[in-house]
């Protein structure tokens, strides 16, 4: 057995000294990464600030496998941004199913490397993501990110971050959390890119596109409105209102910047004949842009 390393070994005493019992030490058999296998009291363990919120409805869901199973066989994964401070980027459901079951500690694997978290946050396969709580865990791990590495590019995390509409999208959903923002997306895909800019200028760039989407969000929403009070209430009709807007139509690549695509984009909404619109077209109506 190889001889453990001697930052690993500081590492066991620095935890076990601040209340975690370490059960073992092992290598992971992909990168042969050290790793510790740890048993750690619940009320140390947070979920990190930039992932999503708690879903009741897969918490109870967790409670009920494990009441039935009778065992807890599925490791929270654990960082440690600083001394005395354990974070989870993809068990926190299970964490919170364990506290309501009324335990009092939970068994995790620490990675040593806190880096390694945003990673784990962009493969997070726990729960399906929905396009508001990916945007939403992405602009927080970019807040993140950036407060810890301002001169770094944003293109640099596109890994963690994988679609650049989430950063776009996660500003506006912060500031409206009742925005709609479904119907955007595959167009934003085309159009909205990681910059190669350092993250504190990115991120004004990154409020500028906000603006422009809630901008034409909002007359989406008038023409909406207007094609309602002809007693058409459709549950598509937003996505037919932004489809039909799409100056694109399926084109696949696009030679236009993200601000010319939405100066076109606004031409064609303004030349929406609400009177004209019929509950079929909207039933036929596809995705915007795909």
């Amino acid at each position: 057995m190889d001889k453990i390393p001697e930052k690993i070994q500081k590492l066991i005493e620095e935890v076990e000294n601040e209340g975690v019992k370490v059960l073992c030490a092992f290598k992971d058999p992909y990168g042969d990464n050290y790793q510790l296998l740890v048993e750690i009291p619940l009320n140390m363990v947070e979920p990190t600030p930039y992932q999503r919120d708690l879903s009741d409805p897969h918490v109870r869901r967790l409670m009920e496998v494990i009441e039935t199973v009778g065992r807890y066989l599925d490791p929270i994964v654990v960082v440690r941004p600083q001394k005395g401070v354990y974070w989870t980027p993809n068990g926190n459901h299970r964490r919170e199913a364990m506290y309501r079951l009324g335990k009092d500690k939970i068994t995790g694997i620490l990675i040593p490397e806190y880096s390694v978290a945003f990673q784990i946050l962009a493969l997070n396969t726990e729960k399906a993501h929905n396009l508001k709580e990916k945007s939403l865990e992405v602009i927080r791990m970019y807040k993140a990110i950036m407060k810890e590495e301002p001169d770094r590019f944003e293109s640099e995390y596109a890994f963690q971050f994988e679609e650049a509409p989430y950063i776009t999208l996660g500003i506006l959903y912060e500031n409206k959390p009742k925005f709609s923002g479904g119907a955007y997306h595959s167009f934003l895909k085309k159009v909205d890119h990681f910059l190669d800019i350092p993250f504190e200028e990115s991120y004004i760039e990154r409020e500028k596109r906000a603006e422009v989407l809630a901008e034409v969000d909002e007359i989406v929403q008038d023409i909406v409105t207007k094609i309602k009070e002809r007693g058409i209430n459709h549950p598509f009709v937003k996505q037919f209102v932004v489809s039909k807007a799409n100056p694109f139509g399926r084109k696949r690549k696009l030679d236009v910047d993200f601000y010319e695509a939405f100066e076109m984009f606004k031409e064609k909404l303004l030349e929406i004949d609400v009177s004209k619109v019929r509950i079929e077209d909207i039933a036929s109506a596809g995705g915007f842009g795909q």
